[in-house]
């Protein structure tokens, strides 16, 4: 067993995360295990179905046991789609041979599912977002290092094409030093308008716009949010705006919305030397939902087609950016390899600690108009 991890913090730097193989779909030779590690799903939902079960199925040195699920409906597609068997509960699955979970379930249940888990010994990768606030994600996590058991967070968003161009650009130093980011994930689809399992806009949209910021930023000091609830009945913000103050200077506006008809660009980072612009969305989502995956696609997975690609722009020229390769398919890989104890997990349950603390705040900040201050 490895630990889950050992900074704590509460909106502060997330580490870097750990090198991840760079390959192409499947896994270079020599990085694969003795013996894989016997992993299974719990929840067959949209997450489950499509973000996490075609990606465990196809990546190396993993043993996809099968999913927990009590639904009847649920129990038939897994049989349908991938072949394998359902579980009744947590316990089953461990006693099936269950090493580690995956769990992409409601977001008011990760909490007590994945305290289950780690009471039964295994592993854990949980779906965003970890918690509903930052507390119990805080109690969470040292209890994940207090059983010794590896603990992570599935923020894939860090390996989007898009996101990984971002990066790139800021090493090479081609936008000199970042002064202000600018994120989106906007669409128009005001009915029904977001899944009350995500927990609203502010908790599903909102764990990725904050974890990339704060990957880029690090610590935050300030936070000012405004929030749109759809009504009384269900509590759901469908519409959110958030504005960070970052420690180093940098300013990240984000916002997150299922009722904007004129979807503002995914990206726009300002630094002193140029800005990096680039619109859509990173297309392995698509793909899975198509039924594509890593094995299917191989060397084409992840990669962007020659119509969609950014734009850096400097002293009012405009000069193509073309986006690195998307890479969902090397999560789950590295999860293994921290599972065997030969890495580290590949998000540290610390950042998602920091995210929610951060979203904690935005609540705040939304219910009384005022700028909330982080110590």
């Amino acid at each position: 067993r490895v630990r889950s991890g050992t900074r704590r913090t509460t909106a502060s730097q997330p580490a870097p995360e750990p090198p991840l193989p760079e390959t192409s779909g499947l896994m270079e030779e020599g990085f694969h295990m003795t013996s894989p590690v016997r992993i299974g799903l719990v929840g067959y939902g949209f997450g489950g179905r499509y973000f996490h079960a075609p990606l465990l199925a196809v990546a190396p040195d993993c043993e996809f046991l099968g999913v927990v699920t009590t639904s009847p409906e649920r129990r038939a597609q897994v049989a349908q789609d991938l072949g394998r068997p359902t579980y009744a509960t947590l316990e089953e699955l461990a006693r099936a041979g269950a090493e580690a979970v995956a769990i992409s379930t409601p977001a008011a249940t990760h909490i007590p599912l994945v305290q289950e888990a780690v009471n039964l010994g295994l592993g854990v990768v949980c779906d965003k977002p970890f918690a509903l606030d930052a507390r119990s994600a805080s109690e969470t996590v040292e209890m994940a290092e207090r059983h010794e058991v590896p603990l992570t967070v599935y923020q894939n968003r860090r390996w989007d094409s898009d996101f990984l161009t971002l990066r790139q650009l800021l090493d090479q130093g081609s936008l000199g030093t970042l002064t202000r980011f600018e994120s989106r994930f906007e669409r128009f689809q005001p009915e029904p308008g977001p899944p009350a399992a995500g927990g609203g806009t502010l908790l599903d949209f909102g764990s990725h716009l904050v974890d990339q910021a704060l990957v880029l930023s690090g610590q935050v000091e300030r936070v000012y949010a405004e929030v749109h609830r759809r009504n009384d009945e269900d509590g759901l913000d469908d519409d959110v705006f958030l504005a960070l103050t970052h420690r180093n200077g940098v300013r990240s506006h984000l916002w997150g919305s299922w009722r904007q008809s004129a979807p503002g660009p995914r990206f726009r980072a300002t630094g002193t030397r140029a800005s990096y612009v680039v619109d859509g969305v990173d297309g392995q989502e698509a793909l899975l939902v198509a039924g594509a995956s890593p094995g299917s696609e191989g060397d084409r997975w992840g990669s962007e087609p020659e119509l969609r690609r950014g734009q850096l722009l400097r002293a009012g020229r405009a000069e193509p950016v073309t986006l690195a390769r998307g890479k969902w398919d090397l999560f789950y890989p590295a999860f293994a390899a921290a599972v065997r104890g030969t890495g580290s997990v590949p998000v540290d349950p610390w950042d998602a600690v920091a995210t929610a603390t951060v979203l904690d705040a935005a609540r705040a900040s939304a219910d009384s108009g005022r700028t909330v201050h982080l110590s």
